[in-house]
This record gives C-alpha cells, structure tokens and sequence, in this order.
C-alpha cells in the first residue's frame, strides 16, 4: 500500500545504464523530483528513487535504479539488472565514444535482466546541439536494429525526460495488462515463465515472446 491508504496495483523497476557523465543521475532526478543540479556529482555505486503514476487508472510504482558507469563500479551493478522489467541506455550526443559505448552495455543488460525487457535508447543533452558528435540518424538506426525505442532528451531543458520513461512505463502495463502476465509476486523473478504465444507489439519493439514482465502487488 502507498503512503495514506493508497493502493499500488504494480512495481516495476526500470534500470539506467551507460557510461559515466552521460547525465543518467540528472535524468532521474528530473523524473523523479523534476530537479536539475549544474554541480551534480558522479554516482557512487546505486542509487534508486520512486515516483508512482496513473496509467490507465491503474496505481504504478516506478523504481528507477541508476547504476554507476564507471568501469569500477561494473561488478557490483551487474546484480541490480536483475528483476528489471525497463531500461533507459543512455548515451551523450557530444560524446561519440559514449554512443561507441552502447552495444556492450546492450550485451550486458541482456545478458543480466529478462530477456523480455523494454529497451529505451536515449540520446541526453540534447541542448548542446552546437556540440553533437553524434547524429540522429546512427541512433536511430542502431535503435531499428536492435528494436528498441529511441528518444532524444535534455534534462537541463526538461526534453523528452518525462515522455521518455512513460513511454517505457505504458509499453511494460500494456503487455502486462493485455496478457494478464505477472511473475512472482514476491519480485524476485524466480516465478516459473509463462508458455504462450507471442505478443506483437506496435512501434521499435516489434516482438516481445509472453513471459514474465512484472510483479503485481496483492
């Protein structure tokens, strides 16, 4: 139960990943407390925030974990993809190498979370567009390659930050709502995988096989 009697009917932990400076702490805080800090300080380790929405008159608890880039820090958030139903791969526009960067961390947060993840690809710093080493079109055709949605954002000028995690948020309750499909209850994702067709969903991610997605509250 929420704070004041309210009721939760999901949770769904939403990861970010991507190198270190890329603005991932700034991002979170944007969506979360609608902040922006000039002197925001590197990550150490893990930090989660919360905020609960409506979506489609149904309570949803979003759990954003920000996990550390640097490479120092890797072992340790390794753990934290599990039992991630979304993720926000989050890349500087004028930092090519931070794009470069993205097909590993891709790998790994395939490897670690539920194959059945929804995958945002989010090109930060938007603003300093003066300042692009990356364009629009490589992003979105490594998006459309590796079906994943793709957005451009600021979290300074508070661009696309919101629309970025619904549109993360909406595509894991509609899957989960149309199919009914909830995994352990317990959130530990140990719940055995449901059999079943596949789900064709509109839009980058074409395909998603009906499986375990979420943990719905009691």
């Amino acid at each position: 139960m929420a704070a004041g009697g309210e009721k939760i009917d999901y949770v769904f932990k939403v990861v970010l990943i991507g190198d270190s400076a890329v603005g991932k702490s700034q991002i979170l805080a944007r969506f979360a407390r609608n902040e922006f800090s000039i002197d925001s300080k590197a990550t150490i380790g893990v930090e989660f925030q919360t905020r609960t929405l409506v979506i489609q008159h149904k309570s949803v608890k979003a759990q954003i974990w920000d996990t550390a880039g640097q490479e120092r820090y890797r072992a340790v958030t390794s753990a934290y993809y599990r039992g991630a139903v979304g993720a926000l791969l989050v890349y500087d526009i004028t930092k090519r190498q931070s794009f470069d960067h993205i097909p590993r961390w891709l790998e790994e947060l395939r490897s670690h979370a539920d194959k059945n993840i929804v995958i945002m690809l989010v090109g930060n710093k938007s603003d300093l567009e003066d300042q692009r080493a990356v364009s629009t079109e490589d992003a979105t055709e490594f998006a459309e390659k590796e079906n994943l949605f793709f957005l451009e954002t600021s979290a300074l000028e508070a661009t696309n930050v919101e629309t970025a995690f619904q549109t993360v948020l909406t595509e894991i309750f509609n899957i989960v709502s149309k199919k009914n499909l909830v995994s352990d209850p317990r959130g530990n994702g140990s719940g055995p995988a449901l059999s079943g067709e596949k789900i064709v969903v509109p839009g980058p991610a074409q395909e998603i096989p009906k499986n375990r997605l979420c943990c719905r509250t009691s």
